[in-house]
């Protein structure tokens, strides 16, 4: 596969999983911060991680916006400017998925291609109301068309293998930021871990990343820091988890490797994170410092993608 197709068909995949992710942000930020009972700082709170959460802290501060609703919506959903936006990703992975038209198939490029073309009129729709909870279930529905067409209808060769590394390195890279914000911004200074408030934000990690029943299912028990990091760190039954982001990317490098004949550092260093989080622990984790442990964590996928570029794509995205 030339490089070129390799970097288009591994962004698509990324700004696709980008975008469910912010969506699914967005809307439990939306959701806590209309709480009764939530005060001014707790509700700016709320908002603040949403921008923290997305990596975009700091165009958002040079932006100049204040740290209001609506500003951090319009910043986050419809901003050109703002790269990780909902409207930039769509844009974005429509580039890259017209760069490669003949390597998709039709279901893929009709799912892209129809959430690009009513994105906006959806938007305005729904800011107009008022009411953005129904658009962020309209870009949940229109990501999992577009991972199910994935599914259904791409044959198993070398571009759905970069579908799957690009997928899974956004989605690793985002459950690591929502775990490490939990300690940094949505933790009130004045309650300790076990609180009351304290189990509504864990809730609240859990509904971002679609694993509130998937915790109940096997745990059985309320939400617990502990229990909750061991889930989304180390349970390889969970499908974001850390640990099968990094399995998934490991099949898929040794499958290139096997096919290409190839054995470049990338596949080493993805082998290497995905041994170190086999068998990791939990505790262990929690006593060492869980924000230090997820920092190290998201600069090393991020220095894995840029493995995987260099070994496969030698091009910007």
């Amino acid at each position: 596969m030339l490089s070129r197709t390799a970097s288009n068909i591994f962004w698509l995949a990324r700004y696709m999983e980008r975008m469910e992710n912010l969506a699914r942000i967005i809307g439990v930020s939306e959701r806590m911060a209309m709480m009764p009972g939530e005060t001014e700082r707790e509700v700016h709170s709320q908002w603040e991680s949403a921008i923290i959460i997305s990596g975009c802290e700091p165009l958002f501060n040079d932006s100049g916006c204040a740290m209001e609703r609506e500003a951090i919506l319009e910043f986050l959903i419809r901003d050109p400017e703002n790269p990780s936006s909902l409207y930039s990703s769509i844009q974005n992975a429509r580039i890259n998925g017209r760069s490669v038209r003949n390597v998709l198939t039709m279901e893929m490029w009709e799912s892209l291609n129809t959430t690009w073309l009513e994105f906006e009129a959806r938007w305005n729709s729904y800011r107009n109301d008022n009411d953005i909870r129904p658009f962020l279930d309209w870009i949940k529905e229109r990501t999992a068309s577009f991972r199910g067409a994935i599914g259904g209808t791409m044959v198993r060769d070398q571009a759905w293998r970069f579908t799957q590394i690009g997928t899974h390195i956004e989605r690793a890279d985002n459950t690591a930021r929502i775990l490490d914000v939990k300690y940094h911004v949505l933790l009130p200074e004045d309650s300790g871990v076990g609180g009351s408030v304290d189990y509504f934000q864990w809730t609240t990690i859990l509904r971002a990343v679609s694993a509130l029943g998937s915790y109940h299912y096997l745990y059985r028990d309320q939400p617990k820091p502990w229990k909750i990091a061991e889930l989304l760190i180390l349970r390889s039954e969970m499908p974001r988890s850390l640990i099968y982001c990094m399995r998934q990317i490991e099949d898929r490098l040794s499958e290139l490797q096997e096919e290409l004949n190839d054995r470049s550092s990338c596949h080493r260093f993805a082998g290497k994170l995905c041994s170190e989080l086999r068998y990791a622990d939990a505790n262990e984790i929690f006593q060492n410092g869980l924000h230090e442990w997820l920092t190290r964590f998201i600069e090393r996928n991020t220095h894995l993608s840029e493995e995987i570029r260099n070994c496969y794509m030698m091009v910007p995205a």
